[in-house]
């Protein structure tokens, strides 16, 4: 049955993913540290974020809630897609999946983490995967006993300096990576939507056996490629940085790093212009002749505490571009299921539903990020607060992105589209001169062929408590209200009176436009042109969403 499902759904979305080994792509890195793919030597690049439902907190927080896990992960991999994210990174919770002899269990965070990732492959997203952490499960409460080889090692400080808990790792990683993955029938290994893996995550222990560092991170690699595994293997090289050569000296291929320019945990949403803090990212080792030729991913990013951050994503884009990095993923985004409340990680804050103006900040951050060239320099600030087809407004927490052919804006704004008539796509909260709207919730509007847009309207989020104060699963710091609004749209290729069809699930309106102003409520529909014959339906597909599709 689940060869079937799988084999089903490959053919049926249309996203250009074989579901075989055979001819996938595969990643290496080139003599100027550059990720490529293997297939045709493109360069590799994905943004998006960290995402942690089928572990620790989150994973105990839908059993709360009474939400299954799957459900939740279909509706928050839908959300990826929407935000136009193609990347994500995970530091797996090994304590949940381990025995003390470093044993892979098939329990139930391993089934939820691969139905993640096969999800996350249906919608063509590129994962980067940290398999340890050596935390115990708790944050942001009383963990529950894990089996855990973690546990009889001291946790970080032991496995990183303690050799008898080498081999356990060892055996661990090997096991991990050639794990199967029961929904897609690839091991990780092979998986080419895994385009690369980190040893583990944050190893500042490092500092108390110095001379184990690179004995260290060659065992833990050779463990890896033992199995085959043939993509690049990056180790973090942002901790203990006074330890550079002995990171450049081990069998790696990229490095890692993070950044929190806001610092972190504050407990309150913090005031003023952070643009300053997110301008430049500075590497001290920036020109260690080994380090120069890695390749470079930001395993966790966020402007923490900072409720208006809308504009300081694309900026951070910009600034890890200029570094040369190719995988950035933000931390953390919330599950849908928990973003009322923002327990998962206090001090950070992303969710399309609660947090729409940091949503569309981020969307228009991946933009950013794949346009811009590697290297690529735009000055100092506040002399680049225009760059490209990107503009950033501290003053009205806007970033903007204005082309031809799309319009993306993370709040309402004056700027006018060049041509509206060759526009294909439509984002944003608030109004513009296209969409005059009153609603919160972050509007999609996509053009699927000429007279023909899909419309995907969220509901109103507000901000009722300081989500960056201390959460509760009972203390709702943001609510959706579901709430219909008048909708002007000022596209010249819809024209006036066009036609209103209801796509989701219980959507069943149908009518025609007053002038160019119709009534929305969240849901997805099929907005027609006078006169034209369409012959798109729900269950139809555009790029890597359903037609019917929406979550909220």
């Amino acid at each position: 049955m689940l060869g079937f499902k799988k084999l089903f759904i490959c053919l049926i979305l249309g996203l250009g993913i074989a579901c075989g080994i055979t001819g996938q792509p595969s990643t290496y890195v080139d003599e100027q540290g550059v990720m490529r793919w293997t297939e045709n030597d493109e360069e590799v690049t994905a943004f998006g974020v960290n995402y942690g439902t089928p572990f620790a907190h989150p994973f105990r927080a839908h059993n709360y809630m009474g939400v299954p896990h799957e459900m939740a992960i279909d509706a928050d991999v839908y959300h990826f897609a929407r935000m136009g994210l193609d990347g994500y990174r995970i530091h797996v919770w090994d304590t949940e999946i381990s025995d003390s002899a470093g044993n892979l269990l098939f329990n139930k965070h391993l089934q939820l983490f691969d139905y993640l990732l096969f999800r996350l492959k249906e919608r063509q997203i590129k994962m980067f995967i940290t398999p340890m952490n050596f935390y115990t499960n708790g944050y942001p409460e009383s963990g529950t006993p894990t089996p855990g080889f973690q546990n009889y090692f001291e946790g970080k400080r032991g496995c990183l300096t303690d050799t008898a808990s080498f081999p356990v790792q060892e055996n661990y990683l090997s096991q991990f990576v050639s794990h199967v993955n029961p929904y897609t029938g690839i091991a990780y290994k092979d998986e080419p939507y895994i385009v690369a893996v980190e040893i583990n995550n944050e190893p500042f222990n490092h500092g108390d056996r110095p001379d184990l560092t690179t004995e260290y991170i060659d065992r833990m690699a050779a463990a890896i490629r033992s199995t085959g595994f043939e993509k690049p293997i990056f180790y973090n090289v942002s901790h203990n940085i006074n330890q550079i050569d002995n990171f450049c000296a081990a069998q790696i291929q990229g490095g890692t790093f993070q950044w929190y320019p806001t610092g972190l945990v504050s407990g309150h949403d913090i005031k003023g212009n952070m643009l300053p803090n997110v301008d430049e990212y500075l590497i001290p080792f920036d020109n260690h002749p080994r380090f120069k030729n890695m390749a470079r991913a930001v395993y966790e990013f966020s402007p923490a505490d900072v409720g208006a951050s809308g504009h300081i994503y694309p900026v951070m884009a910009r600034s890890f571009r200029e570094k040369g990095f190719q995988i950035a993923a933000q931390f953390a985004y919330d599950p849908a299921a928990m973003g009322h409340a923002n327990t998962d990680y206090q001090t950070h804050y992303l969710s399309l539903p609660f947090a729409p103006k940091k949503a569309m900040g981020m969307m228009i951050a991946s933009e950013v990020f794949h346009r811009i060239p590697l290297r690529k320099s735009f000055g100092r600030y506040p002399d680049n607060v225009e760059f490209d087809v990107f503009r950033i407004s501290y003053e009205e927490d806007l970033a903007e992105m204005v082309t031809d052919e799309k319009f993306l804006h993370s709040n309402s704004t004056t700027t006018s589209p060049p041509d509206p008539l060759r526009l294909e796509q439509v984002a944003g909260t608030g109004r513009s001169p296209v969409v005059e709207y009153e609603g919160t919730g972050v509007y999609f509007l996509d053009k699927l062929e000429p007279g023909v847009w899909r419309l995907e309207v969220m509901p109103d989020a507000i901000w009722v408590k300081d989500p960056f104060a201390r959460p509760s699963l009972d203390r709702k710091a943001s609510v959706v209200i579901w709430k219909t609004w008048p909708m002007t749209i000022k596209l010249p290729d819809l024209g006036d009176d066009f036609s209103i069809k209801g796509l989701n699930e219980g959507n069943n309106i149908l009518m025609t436009a007053s002038g160019k102003t119709l009534p929305v409520s969240p849901g997805t529909y099929l907005l027609t042109r006078k006169g034209t014959t369409s012959n798109w339906g729900g269950d139809d597909h555009w790029h890597n969403i359903i037609l019917k599709e929406f979550y909220a």
